[in-house]
């Protein structure tokens, strides 16, 4: 995890932003990032998490099938990724919902898309996200979250960013 991109994410205070492995492995993320989900603790793994402790991940709608499709999609290029392969043993082991989504074989990748967070201090929020490849860390992703100006996610955006102060 490069220090340079720490110090970009932690210079963002009203966006939540974090950096994931191609696994979903949380490296690095804002106060705000972490404020937004307990999910977004450095070291926790995104994937592991909606799977097998899903009341930690407040994000709607449900991501575990775009999640298992971009790890689909790495098991076929990814070939022999001792990460990979063990986040998939682990979850084929641990949970039939992963298991079961797995067995479909869909292959998908996404960039971006919009999350609707169910927050317990500032209420529900919908927020778009973006992931942005990292070229001076291959496997590495940028994950930001925004909110519409003068939308009602904005100003709840706002809100939490002070009271994580």
């Amino acid at each position: 995890m490069s220090p340079t991109l720490a110090r970009l994410i932690d210079s963002w205070p009203a966006t939540p932003a974090f950096v994931q492995t191609h696994t979903f492995l949380v490296l690095a993320a804002n106060p705000l990032a972490q404020a937004l989900s307990p999910a977004h603790t450095p070291g926790t793994n995104l994937v592991r998490t909606v799977f097998l402790d899903p009341d930690n991940f407040l994000v709607e709608p449900d991501p575990r099938q775009d999640f298992v499709a971009c790890l689909r999609g790495l098991a076929d290029t990814e070939v022999e990724d001792p990460d990979l392969e063990a986040l998939v043993g682990e979850l084929s082991m641990r949970s039939e919902s992963f298991r079961r989504l797995w067995a479909r074989h869909d292959v998908r990748g996404r960039t971006n898309g919009r999350a609707t967070i169910a927050h317990p201090r500032v209420g529900t929020l919908t927020l778009d996200l973006e992931r942005f490849l990292v070229p001076s860390a291959p496997g590495q992703q940028l994950v930001v979250y925004s909110a519409e100006s003068d939308s009602r996610s904005h100003e709840a955006l706002y809100l939490l960013a002070e009271l994580t102060d």
